[in-house]
């Protein structure tokens, strides 16, 4: 997974330009500062720091971060040094993201079974309780303890145990229909016009 450290604020001031303001202002280089490595480092905690923005509650602030990374790639594109430097940092930045998301989703799932096992014990030890406690006192719809008190309420459910031997007129029909994607692509790649559908055509990405 990559890690970013970030760098000091007044390391990020030096990389902006003398005079230079707007949306392109925190990834503009200087030269002098432009070094190897010291160079991948200042732009991807750049670019870093513009993705944490993208998260933000205020829709202008998404905005603004979004256009300083368009804009400081589009300042470069008669630099194709330049644009490579400043695409490849942007590149570290979505692989550490997504690296970072794939980590959490595992937490999430370990978290989650943890949590699982946990009420599944508790669960187990309230029947166990409750069945221990009605057997001494069958009458009782209460228990009080010095720190807790184990109440119940009355319900009462209906237990179907066999549906084929229920009358027609006890059963709810429920229908549903979706459209058929596949059988619909194959018909307008063959010329066909379908009214409600249309064919699109995209192409996806990947960062390797």
């Amino acid at each position: 997974m990559t890690v970013l450290t970030p760098i000091p604020q007044s390391q990020l001031a030096d990389q902006v330009e003398p005079g230079v303001t707007g949306a392109s202002c925190s990834l503009q280089r200087t030269g002098s500062l432009w070094q190897l490595g010291i160079e991948a480092q200042e732009l991807t905690t750049a670019v870093s720091q513009l993705a944490e923005q993208l998260e933000s509650d205020d829709a202008e602030v998404r905005a603004q971060a979004l256009a300083e990374l368009e804009a400081a790639l589009l300042a470069e594109e008669s630099n194709k040094a330049a644009l490579a430097a400043k695409a490849d940092a942007t590149c570290w930045v979505i692989e550490h993201l997504r690296g970072q998301a794939a980590y959490r989703q595992q937490q999430a799932k370990r978290l989650n079974a943890l949590a699982s096992c946990d009420a599944s014990r508790a669960d187990l030890l309230e029947e166990s309780l409750v069945f221990v406690l009605t057997q001494l006192q069958p009458a009782a719809t209460r228990f009080s303890f010095p720190n807790h008190e184990l109440t119940s309420r009355k319900s009462s459910a209906v237990v179907i145990d066999d549906e084929e031997a229920l009358d027609p007129k006890w059963l709810a029909v429920k229908t549903t229909s979706q459209p058929d994607k596949a059988a619909i692509k194959e018909a307008l790649k063959a010329g066909r016009q379908i009214e409600g559908a249309q064919l699109l055509s995209r192409r996806s990405w990947r960062i390797c």
